[in-house]
């Protein structure tokens, strides 16, 4: 599941988190006018607005194949191989940062140290760690490391801030992802505009990644390549949101992966009634994805779009998505980033060629009944109709491209999923959360996420300094 910030926004009711209003939405025009205030007029100064703070984040999970699946792992020079695999770890964040400085422009640093723990050690356990735990060549679990997450300077002129170094970074496209001990982050120049009420505009350069679960900064590779070997160094995006209405939010933003792809990408969300009563919102993104350059992940021509309905009342959230991929590979995107804002994106992403999937969820606030920061959701989604039969864009060169999705015909699947997230309000731990997930995935033959059950137990606790 990739879930941030932004990326709610994008999907907003299809993140199956319940939404209250405390009236009815409006649905008046919202004209666009300059911004009423200069964030840089109102900058308190380079060390005046210093901070010093983080947080610490405690990952657990434990998976379990069956029908067949199995991990597997090095002993002694011997491959061994079981069902299960579990991977635990302590991340930490320790981010220092500065205050602007004033005048016209304004000038301002940031710097994250990233560090890891690892507390369940066993080669057996983490079967090589994936990109849940850092493991060397052997497998074996790498006890404790740290790198610089974070490292940029920025500098602003009214509501516009240049960033250059390594930074995070969001949009419908390349977006930062957080969901294991520790965040990706990426190296470039991006600048985000703000001088207009309604509307901004984003944009960026990046030639690297630095992985969630990895030391070094590595070349962008995509999600669904069948060989790490293909890579790019470059990376170019532009975007922007729009807020019409004070009820419909837009963003559009595109990138050019250099000799990948280039990719589109639309998304809207709107909300109608008052959640007390009723409310409705919708949700729809969509991609458009062609091959560019030298074409090194093959023939690509995908359309993929998700649409969702939610509903909420009071306490309750009841959501269906309906999500598709039109075209004859994966619709892909880049590793190591969130940048898949489609309502039905789960441990699965349904991104099959050619597959259509279905999602069914509920979610109930417990603020409605006393107590505040208690959630519960559950879901179910199926995903049909998988046919990469068609394939030809790996151009008859194996190990090119998707080549190997050619077996996927009539493929299915299916998961579902349950939770329970608390988050504390007031006190010393005021903002530590605390979420626990079971999902469980059952594929078909080919289908090519297996399958799966895991179980998750994650709490962040965030920490102030100065």
């Amino acid at each position: 599941m990739k879930l941030s910030s932004k990326a709610l926004l994008a999907l907003a009711i299809s993140s199956i988190t319940a939404t209250a209003y405390a009236e009815t939405q409006s649905q008046d025009f919202v004209p666009t006018t300059l911004a009423a205030t200069s964030a840089q007029s109102e900058a308190k100064g380079f060390v005046e607005d210093f901070s010093l703070g983080g947080t610490t984040r405690n990952w657990y999970s434990h998976e379990s194949k069956y029908r067949g699946g199995t991990f597997a792992y090095k002993k002694h020079g011997q491959t061994l191989t079981d069902r299960n695999r579990t991977n635990w770890v302590q991340g930490t964040i320790l981010n220092a940062s500065s205050g602007f400085t004033q005048g016209t422009v304004g000038v301002k640093t940031e710097v994250a140290v990233y560090n890891a723990l690892v507390l369940d050690r066993s080669k057996r356990d983490i079967k090589g760690g994936s990109n849940r735990t850092l493991a060397d060549s052997n497998g074996d679990a790498v006890d404790q490391w740290s790198k610089l997450g974070l490292a940029n300077v920025q500098f602003r002129v009214s509501n516009t801030t240049l960033t250059a170094g390594r930074q995070n970074f969001s949009s419908g496209i390349i977006d930062t992802i957080g969901n294991r001990a520790l965040p990706s982050s990426f190296q470039g120049v991006s600048f985000n505009s703000e001088e207009f009420s309604n509307l901004s505009f984003q944009g960026g350069v990046f030639d690297r990644v630095s992985p969630r679960s990895e030391q070094s900064l590595s070349k962008f590779r995509s999600e669904y390549t069948n060989s790490a070997k293909v890579e790019t160094d470059k990376v170019y995006t532009l975007g922007a949101n729009y807020q019409p209405f004070k009820s419909l939010k837009t963003s559009f933003f595109g990138a050019n992966v250099k000799d990948f792809w280039n990719q589109y990408y639309f998304g809207a969300t709107h909300e109608l009634g008052d959640s007390q009563e009723l409310a409705l919102t919708t949700g729809f993104n969509y991609y458009k994805t062609v091959d560019e350059g030298k074409k090194l992940m093959g023939d690509i021509d995908n359309d993929t779009y998700s649409l969702s309905f939610g509903l909420t009342h009071q306490a309750h959230s009841l959501t269906f998505a309906y999500q598709a991929v039109n075209g004859n590979e994966y619709f892909d995107y880049l590793h190591e980033t969130n940048g898949i804002y489609l309502a039905n994106s789960l441990t699965s992403d349904f991104n099959g060629p050619n597959e259509k999937s279905f999602q069914v969820a509920y979610a109930i606030n417990m603020a409605e009944y006393g107590v505040p920061g208690l959630k519960f959701n559950a879901y179910s989604a199926r995903g049909w109709g998988i046919d990469g039969t068609h394939y030809t864009g790996n151009r008859g060169v194996v190990g090119k491209g998707y080549d190997g999705i050619q077996s996927q015909d009539g493929e299915k699947h299916q998961e579902y999923g349950i939770g329970a997230s608390y988050a504390v309000q007031s006190g010393p731990l005021k903002a530590t959360a605390i979420r626990a997930t079971y999902v469980e995935h059952r594929g078909s033959e080919f289908q090519s996420d297996g399958s799966i059950k895991e179980f998750r137990l994650v709490t962040t606790i965030p920490f102030n300094i100065l």
